[in-house]
């Protein structure tokens, strides 16, 4: 495996072909138990949890309606807030995972789910689903790492422009729903050239988001407020501050699960001829979660479980907390770094990596020069030792036995 971070230590130079390929077969192990085990137990959990969020939802908008007065503002603001971050987090990311697909519910299924937010499902599933989750911190590859518009690792080549990037980082986290539109439009590629911006599939695409941003902005700022009689702007105020909050939060949980310190990166070339080993491992050197309570994982979509998210996307989100101990032990006992810490700890971290990385290196660093190509087989190319290596499908998971 050829890390980004060029390091005097190699987090898997200690690992053999079979060592990577037996992590694979443990996790597979797993897997499989706890996808065979799935039952009415995980199905009641998420009704219940939808529901209970559109009964927050509902009363916080009903005592909206007379935000003029400040008390209602702040109940229904607050609720409103949880509302938004439980339906998305919790609720549409998961189900959009496929998390649900088995309950043979189509109210609750990952084709016709469409979530509160400025991006069409359709097109968050592909950037998101197919893409990052299949080429996990892949610098190049997975544009979830920095959005396209941060720098993301030292040996990336250093530009003046780097410098605004905390700048940019905080417009992306308050406006993170329309950010997240932009990127699965892949924005900037496409208005590059006259060429671009006339494609067919692009153009229609972006009919798509224009015609869902409508709709949000229809339900929260025009219709809601317009029922709200006299509360008509504190209304809006509200709405705008729930779906700040939301934003927020979202960006700032999402962060935490790719950004910290601890967390590798990869080169493109690193997952050429990747096993199905080596896809396991570079999702758990590629990831770091959020310690907390019950609450903290449910508000954060338990993506708080990043690490187990990543191993199993489609696994039903619920489960994660019950798997985390065998997936700790899988790290122990092969002597890998399992990142994980509270919330605060994991944004500040994320944050200093910004701003560190938007200035020019420094020290070592600097004057770094890049490492030999060759390298021994497990530590630098993700080789299987014996057996030909064939290349990891791009889903939702990992790939099944």
């Amino acid at each position: 495996m050829t890390t980004i971070q060029r390091k005097d230590a190699n987090p898997i130079a200690h690992l053999t072909a079979a060592d990577i390929e037996q992590i694979g077969i443990e996790l597979d192990a797993i897997r499989d138990e706890v996808m065979g085990s799935r039952g009415e137990k995980d199905a009641a959990y998420i009704r219940r949890v939808i529901a209970w969020q559109r009964g927050l939802e509902l009363g916080s908008r009903g005592v909206l309606l007379f935000s003029i007065f400040p008390p209602a503002w702040l109940v229904g603001t607050a609720g409103l807030s949880v509302a938004k971050i439980l339906e998305n987090m919790e609720i549409g990311h998961n189900i959009m995972h496929g998390q649900w697909d088995w309950m043979r519910d189509p109210k609750i299924h990952s084709t016709k789910w469409e979530w509160d937010h400025a991006s069409p499902a359709e097109q968050w599933k592909h950037s998101h689903n197919e893409l990052h989750h299949t080429y996990t911190n892949v610098v190049g590859r997975d544009n979830d790492l920095g959005y396209g518009i941060m720098r993301v690792d030292e040996d990336q080549k250093w530009h003046p422009a780097h410098l605004g990037q905390p700048f940019y980082n905080f417009v992306n986290a308050c406006f993170f729903e329309y950010g997240i539109a932009a990127y699965d439009l892949e924005l900037g590629r496409n208005l590059a050239t006259k060429e671009r911006r006339r494609d067919p599939q692009f153009r229609a695409a972006l009919k798509k988001v224009r015609r869902k941003i409508g709709k949000q902005v229809l339900k929260d700022y025009v219709v809601h407020p317009a029922l709200s009689g006299p509360s008509f702007l504190h209304t809006i105020a509200a709405n705008f501050t729930a779906n700040l909050i939301r934003n927020v939060w979202s960006h700032s949980v999402i962060m935490c699960g790719h950004f910290p310190n601890g967390v590798e990166t990869f080169e493109k070339t690193s997952i050429e001829g990747e096993t199905r080993g080596e896809w396991y491992v570079r999702q758990m050197l590629g990831s770091a979660n959020i310690s907390g309570s019950k609450a903290m994982h449910l508000m954060t979509g338990n993506l708080s479980h990043q690490i187990e998210h990543h191993l199993f996307p489609d696994m039903p989100s619920n489960r994660y907390k019950e798997i985390a101990p065998k997936i700790q032990d899988l790290f122990q006992r092969y002597g890998l770094s399992y990142v994980s810490g509270p919330l605060p700890k994991q944004v500040a971290s994320a944050w200093y990596k910004v701003f560190r990385l938007a200035l020019p290196n420094r020290g070592e660093a600097a004057v770094r020069r890049p490492v030999a190509k060759k390298a021994p087989a497990v530590a630098n190319r993700w080789r299987r030792a014996q057996a030909p290596a064939t290349p990891t499908p791009v889903t939702t998971a990992a790939p099944s036995v």
